[in-house]
């Protein structure tokens, strides 16, 4: 009865310290191009996360948190247990972020990710060609900008944009702290034009899935309409959901009757690629 006991308190302990989380691998080991020292600000990395009994697609996540920080947690280890649980192969991007770091440094980061997640295939057990990438917020900024500043090594096979930042142009939907992080105070103009990436859509531009929330003031839904009429307008194929209630930065939105309800939409997509 006591062992029963001591296990039953063992697994609710583990229970309430969640599942571990895989070690990173540096996605630079002998330094990041332009690194301005060498403390863990200064060394972007990947976090695997292998699916068991995975179907041999791949999704580099990157998290938000308006280029200036990331939140890991629900936009990152929440969302690759999620994929996992769709037999979908996750690694967790953690990128070089302002204002100690501009662009191109988080470009620079999660194209070697691509990078290193194509080139060892065969050792993750996946397809090299189903890997997309998906992002949050700023993270969904860096993962449309990957998706189209991107030649056939780096370009991403599809892109996942959650409530995401895509203008620095439109100016009634500027995230400005993101432009801020990304770009400086006073960036040029033709700067700012070329990361507005619903300016940089093209036919070469890989399948789209976007969603968002009407209320969202931190990221006007505005940005994700812009990229899909973009994307409409280039034939690029691409699926938008935009849901009535819901604040910014939701993550999986579990607590959420209707918005809870996305990553079923993004199951059913990806079961299309």
């Amino acid at each position: 009865m006591r062992l029963v006991l001591v296990f039953a308190m063992a697994s609710a302990l583990w229970a309430q310290r969640g599942p571990q989380i895989p070690p990173a691998e540096l996605l630079w080991p002998n330094g990041a191009p332009g690194a301005a020292g060498t403390e863990e600000v200064d060394k972007p990395s990947l976090t695997p996360w292998i699916a068991k009994n995975g179907n041999g697609m791949a999704v580099l996540v990157c998290p938000g948190g308006g280029y200036g920080a990331l939140a890991v947690d629900h936009e990152g280890t929440q969302i690759a247990q999620w994929l996992n649980s769709q037999g979908i192969t996750a690694f967790v991007l953690k990128y070089r972020l302002g204002p100690r770091y501009r662009h191109p440094a988080p470009l620079q980061d999660a194209q070697q990710a691509l990078r290193i997640v194509r080139r060892r295939a065969a050792e993750f057990k996946i397809n090299p060609d189903r890997v997309g990438i998906m992002g949050f917020s700023a993270g969904g900024h860096l993962a449309a900008t990957v998706a189209t500043h991107s030649g056939p090594g780096t370009r991403p096979d599809f892109a996942i944009l959650g409530y995401p930042v895509i203008t620095f142009t439109n100016e009634p939907y500027v995230h400005k702290g993101s432009r801020r992080n990304l770009l400086g105070d006073t960036p040029d103009a033709k700067l700012q034009e070329e990361m507005s990436n619903e300016l940089q859509v093209t036919r070469d531009t890989p399948p789209i899935f976007l969603f968002h929330t009407n209320e969202d003031t931190g990221v006007p839904p505005e940005n994700s309409v812009l990229f899909y009429v973009a994307c409409r307008k280039a034939g690029v194929p691409v699926e938008m959901h935009i849901y009535e209630k819901g604040p910014h930065g939701v993550g999986l939105a579990a607590t959420d009757i209707a918005l809870s309800s996305w990553p079923a939409r993004l199951s059913d997509w990806l079961r299309r690629r």
